[in-house]
């Protein structure tokens, strides 16, 4: 009987989370096939609020369960191996019992739930199978690429000089090509004739600062101010 609570517990806890669906800080994986492609998962949420895997369980809810050994070897090796610096992550196993639809005998299926923390090690890198370092954010239930704004903004961060925010002329000039609507990183480029890296670095003090913001829209980021 004791055992039977422990099941139904785990799979009401299970059921809650899932009725959420995905978002910002929940993802789904039916299986673990590729280490390499969890990372990304890893590093997203790491980079962003932090968030949890629900390893076997599928796109539409389904508990189908994780299916062997391996997969659980693979989460681990995402988790330390593939992901620079190692991420902080915690695994929670839990077990839930379904009627097997062939001879409805009772299914015992194992799920296991990936709770990453945020990195004050920003950014927290997936390794790809060529050995590249990629960081990842997390928007919405997506895991995108971090643009190398974002890139600029982490070390801008952890940079603790700088505590000041100061209006030279080159500031203004990409300022004055701001007021009038967003525009994307190669826009502001081009329409402020500074160099690109440039034009990164001083984006990133101006949304340390609270003068510029950005939003993902249409697979870009846009940049505005505040005001705007």
């Amino acid at each position: 009987m004791q055992a039977n609570a422990l099941l139904m517990d785990d799979k009401r806890y299970l059921q809650d989370l899932i009725n959420e669906g995905e978002h910002q800080q929940q993802d789904f994986k039916y299986r673990v096939s590729d280490a390499h492609k969890l990372a990304r998962s890893v590093s997203a949420f790491a980079n962003t609020d932090g968030g949890r895997l629900l390893i076997g369980v599928r796109d539409d809810g389904h508990m189908s369960g994780v299916r062997s050994e391996e997969e659980i070897y693979m989460m681990h090796q995402a988790a330390y191996r593939y992901c620079r610096p190692e991420a902080s992550i915690r695994f929670d196993t839990y077990h839930v019992a379904s009627s097997h639809s062939a001879s409805s005998a009772r299914v015992l299926r194992t799920i296991v739930v990936a709770t990453i923390s945020p990195s004050d090690r920003r950014p927290v890198c997936a390794v790809d199978e060529d050995g590249r370092q990629r960081a990842y954010i997390r928007i919405a239930d997506e895991n995108i690429v971090a643009s190398p704004v974002h890139m600029a903004v982490w070390r801008e961060s952890q940079n603790p000089r700088g505590t000041m925010m100061t209006y030279t002329e080159t500031v203004q000039k990409l300022l004055a090509v701001m007021q009038d609507q967003p525009h994307t990183l190669n826009q502001l480029v081009r329409r402020s004739a500074l160099p690109r890296s440039k034009v990164i670095t001083l984006l990133a003090r101006l949304i340390r600062f609270h003068v510029v913001q950005w939003e993902y829209t249409d697979q870009q980021f846009l940049f505005s101010l505040y005001n705007i």
